[in-house]
C-alpha cells in the first residue's frame, strides 16, 4: 500500500507535486450511503461503535479521492468524560440537559478520562490506522465553541450567555476555559497515541468575538493548549471558524502548523494577516458547490492559483459541507483540483528559457 503524505508535506509547509483536498464534514448527509446509515443509528450512536465509525469517515476517501479523513466524531463527545450530559438533536445541533451558568456548575466538571470514557473513540482512530493509506486527521472542538454550547445549552446566534458570563463573571469564565483546555489537551494526546496523525482544533464560533475581547478571554487557553501539545510530532491546524477574519493577526504566537480561512479572505491576504508563519487551508465558500460545475471550478481554480504562490497550501472550504452537496459535483472537483494543481505546480517549476 502506497501512503499519500501529501497532506503532512503541505502542513509542514513543504513542496507538493499536486495540492491535498479534504473537506469539512466530509463524511456527512450529503452521501445517500450515510443517509441510510443514519436511519438507523443517530450520530452519538454511530461514534460508539468502532467498526461503522471507521467505515463512516473511510467512506468518503474511497468516493471522493481525497487526500486525507477526518475522523467522524462530534465536537462535543468529549464533554461526556467531564460529566455532562447532552444530546445531538436533529435540526438543532448539542442541547445541554443542565447548562454551565454558576461556580458550582463549573466544579462538578470532572477532569477527562480519555481511556476510560472515550475508549471506542481511540479504537475507531486505531482501526483507521491500519487500514488507511492517507493522513487521519482527528479534532476536538475548541475552548470557546464548547463553552458557547455548555452555557447556552443549545446553539447560539447571539451567544449572549456565554458573553455575559465572560464580561461580568470573569473568574468563573477562566476556571471554564482552564477546565476545557485541560480536556483538549488530554483528548488531543489521546488521539496522536492512538495513531492520528495530524489534528485540527475547531473554535467555529469565536468569530462572534471583537479582537481585543479574543485575545483577552480566549487567545491564552488556545495559545495554552498548542504549547502543551508542541511536543507531539504531527502537523497542528487551528480554524478559527467563520468570520474570523479580524481575529487573524492575533494568531502568529500560536505553536500551530496551519491556519483555516472561511472564504471572507482570500488565501493571500489570510498569509498576511498570519505574518506568513503557518501553512493555510481554506476555502472554497461550501454554497459554490451550489452553482453549475464551471462556476465550481473557476472559484477553486482562482483559489488554487492564490494558493500555490508560496509552500504550505491545502485545498478545502471555508466550513463545513451541507447536506444538499452533490456527490458528483464533489468528485469532480477534487479531481479537478487535483489535475489543475498539479499542472499549475509544474509550469512553475519549469524554469523560463
Amino acid at each position: 500500500m502506497v501512503y499519500n503524505d501529501r497532506l503532512i508535506r503541505a502542513l509542514r509547509s513543504q513542496e507538493v507535486d499536486r495540492l491535498p483536498v479534504w473537506y469539512m464534514r466530509q463524511a456527512g448527509r450529503y452521501d445517500p450511503d450515510y443517509r441510510k446509515i443514519k436511519e438507523k443509528y443517530s450520530l452519538l450512536e454511530i461514534c460508539r461503535q468502532p467498526e461503522l465509525a471507521a467505515e463512516v469517515t473511510l467512506m468518503p476517501v474511497r468516493k471522493l479521492g481525497v487526500d486525507a479523513a477526518i475522523l467522524y466524531s462530534d465536537i462535543m463527545n468529549p464533554v461526556a468524560s467531564l460529566g455532562v450530559e447532552f444530546d445531538i438533536v436533529k435540526n438543532i445541533g448539542p442541547v445541554i440537559e443542565q447548562p454551565i451558568r454558576t461556580a458550582a456548575d463549573i466544579d462538578r466538571l470532572k477532569p477527562i478520562e480519555v481511556e476510560k470514557d472515550l475508549f471506542h473513540i481511540l479504537e475507531t482512530i486505531s482501526i483507521l490506522d491500519r487500514e488507511l493509506d492517507v493522513p487521519l486527521i482527528t479534532f476536538a472542538g475548541a475552548p470557546f465553541t464548547i463553552a458557547s454550547y455548555l452555557i447556552e445549552g443549545s446553539p447560539s446566534k447571539s451567544y449572549i450567555r456565554t458573553k455575559a458570563m465572560m464580561y461580568g463573571e470573569p473568574e468563573l469564565w477562566f476556571r471554564l476555559m482552564d477546565k476545557l483546555g485541560d480536556m483538549v489537551i488530554a483528548y488531543l494526546r489521546a488521539h496522536v497515541r492512538s495513531g492520528g496523525k495530524a489534528f485540527q482544533l475547531f473554535d467555529s464560533w469565536v468569530g462572534a468575538l471583537a479582537p481585543k475581547d479574543f485575545q483577552k478571554y480566549v487567545l491564552p487557553t488556545v495559545t495554552r493548549i498548542f504549547a502543551e501539545l508542541r511536543d507531539l510530532d504531527v502537523p497542528k491546524i487551528y480554524f478559527p471558524g467563520v468570520s474570523s477574519g479580524e481575529l487573524l493577526p492575533a494568531l502568529t504566537g500560536l505553536a500551530a502548523d496551519c491556519i483555516g480561512l472561511d472564504w471572507r479572505v482570500s488565501i493571500s491576504e489570510g498569509r498576511r494577516r498570519t505574518g506568513g508563519k503557518f501553512a493555510v487551508q481554506g476555502n472554497l465558500d461550501p454554497y459554490v458547490l451550489t452553482a453549475p460545475m464551471d462556476v465550481i471550478k473557476q472559484q477553486a481554480k482562482e483559489i488554487i492559483d492564490d494558493g500555490i504562490k508560496a509552500p504550505g497550501f491545502v485545498f478545502n472550504l471555508g466550513h463545513g459541507l451541507f447536506p444538499e452537496a452533490s456527490i458528483d459535483k464533489l468528485r469532480e472537483l477534487t479531481e479537478f483540483v487535483h489535475a489543475y494543481s498539479a499542472e499549475a505546480i509544474a509550469s512553475r517549476a519549469v524554469p523560463r528559457t
